[in-house]
């Protein structure tokens, strides 16, 4: 099999227009290739109007054309042999049934691999099975009437459920997890182009039914959910997991999963006081933005913007003052919604369906915080930053997301209407002093990115964008620290995911997941 780089086509070419490109390229005739297959497609834009897709493609050709091929084209980097890289879970022949806590991408991947093994796996979520949580959620965004056990933050699929289904990941993938991941989406109901797609998402709306059909898998590989049901006490003896307390009643096992997700704070609080080795950690904090969605395509893509999905951007600067400040979890075509899961504290994050057709687009643009404004000596100093700057974004506005125009927040007014394009938000809104929340030195961080940001893409600094806040749990104030083994100074008991310090987004908590389960099939074969 060959592999194929650089594959360019317009925009609007046919399938046809790539298989004639291949032939092209590798010198033989589109009867000589028996498959092929795209590995990934992005767009390059960097040329407007002309506007191209880009593939890489894996090739299968006939007889031993392949040998030809290759030797034909020595000096051609972007023809190269190419095997698929597939992920080979470990085995381990043993009755184990680890427990897993938490039933986000991490929990519920690691609980897969468990699955896989036949290890019974036993889950424990402290939210509600999908579909009811959903309810709750909807409930809350109309009446502002907060379930702090079943909201955005926590149920089955984690906060990633309701985002924008983002699967790209900056891990460095050299075992093939990545993959795994993704065809694991795919047979379980997501669409295959995430297989390739350079930025590849779902969309809430898809990936809903995905993680029911997941969780429907491992209970038919013998694995064991308890939803509504938190996980308050752990059980050691001699310094190794015995098991945990949940519901009142005790579950044994001596290999524990904790993915936990980034806001389970009253959990951090329990491993804290039980002794669990524990650190903080800078994480980012600031705004949701939104812009007419039409502006930020068109600045991507040029005039041909409408022929393409919604357009989407990663920005990041560092400033004079030692301060990092960038986009984050950018939602095209999307919707700001109130993801608050503490009575009185509020936090906002971005959301999108799967066909992204919103008319605004929105991301959080976050500045870097740590020492200068947390003791980092105190592992859970994080967490209550946290909570004081969300309390303060509540009272702004009786418990409604606080909103204020860029214009507005520079010169430290209260906004009193829309510019010329409206907000597009899941729960009630109303404005207020953003610019009040934070210290002086993130405001004028977030104000003079902005202005870079601007010279980056045309009318990103447009007074009349519109902000919402706060962003706080852009990534896990705190990390539970694990060994070689991955096992915490508790043997037995695996941090794992985005709450433990160790991933960023669900592609990379499942990830960790996956290599969590890896651990534990390890260090239990005898």
């Amino acid at each position: 099999m060959l592999k194929v780089d650089q594959l360019k086509l317009d925009i609007s070419h046919s399938s046809d227009d790539l298989l004639s490109l291949i032939s092209k390229k590798l010198r033989v005739k589109s009867s000589d290739i028996t498959s092929w297959a795209i590995l990934k497609k992005s767009v390059d834009a960097r040329k407007k109007p002309d506007v191209y897709f880009v593939y890489s493609v894996s090739v299968e050709l006939a007889g031993n054309l392949e040998k030809k091929v290759l030797d034909k084209n020595k000096k051609d980097n972007n023809i190269n042999p190419y095997s698929k890289k597939e992920y080979a879970l470990p085995r381990l022949d043993k009755e184990l049934c680890p427990i897993v806590i938490g039933a986000g991408p991490a929990g519920l991947f690691a609980a897969y691999a468990f699955a896989l093994n036949n290890m019974q796996p036993i889950i424990f979520e402290r939210g509600k099975e999908v579909d009811q949580r959903t309810t709750d959620i909807l409930k809350f965004w109309e009446t502002g009437v907060l379930d702090t056990k079943s909201n955005v933050q926590f149920g089955e699929g984690g906060a990633g459920t309701f985002s924008d289904g983002k699967l790209n990941t900056l891990v460095n993938d050299k075992l093939g997890r990545n993959k795994f991941v993704l065809e694991t989406f795919v047979k379980f109901g997501a669409p295959s182009n995430i297989l390739y797609d350079y930025k590849p998402h779902i969309g809430t709306d898809v990936l809903k039914d995905v993680i029911k059909n997941l969780r429907n898998e491992i209970i038919r590989l013998g694995g064991e959910f308890h939803f509504n049901c938190q996980v308050t006490d752990f059980l050691i003896e001699d310094g190794k997991i015995k098991g945990v307390l949940a519901g009142d009643k005790k579950y044994l096992s001596e290999n524990v999963v904790l993915a936990i997700g980034h806001s389970a704070r009253d959990t951090f609080k329990k491993l804290y006081d039980l002794g669990f080795d524990m650190e903080a950690k800078d994480f980012a904090v600031g705004f949701r933005i939104e812009h007419p969605q039409a502006i930020i395509s068109q600045s991507m893509y040029g005039p041909r913007f409408d022929e393409l999905e919604p357009a989407a951007y990663k920005l990041a600067c560092n400033l004079d003052n030692g301060r990092g400040v960038y986009s984050f979890c950018m939602c095209p075509g999307g919707y700001v919604v109130n993801s608050s899961s503490e009575a009185n504290r509020l936090v906002v994050n971005g959301m999108s369906y799967s066909k992204r057709d919103s008319k605004n687009a929105n991301s959080a643009i976050v500045v870097t915080v740590g020492g200068r404004e947390f003791d980092k000596s105190n592992p859970l100093s994080g967490i209550e930053y946290q909570r004081a700057i969300e309390n303060k974004a509540f009272e702004l506005c009786d418990g409604k997301i606080p909103q204020q125009l860029f214009g507005d927040y520079k010169t430290g007014k209260i906004s009193s209407n829309y510019g010329n394009f409206d907000s597009v938000t899941k729960g009630l809104t109303d404005f207020g002093p953003l610019h009040e929340i934070f210290s002086q030195e993130i405001r004028d961080s977030i104000i003079d990115a902005m202005g870079f940001f601007g010279t980056k893409i045309k009318g990103f600094d447009r007074l009349d964008s519109i902000l919402s806040g706060v962003e706080s749990r852009t990534s896990s104030p705190v990390r539970i620290k694990r060994n070689e083994l991955f096992q915490s100074n508790v043997s037995g008991l695996y941090p794992c995911g985005e709450g433990a310090g160790y991933a960023g987004g669900i592609t990379s908590a499942a990830m960790d997941g996956l290599k969590v389960a890896e651990a534990v099939i390890a260090n239990n074969k005898e």
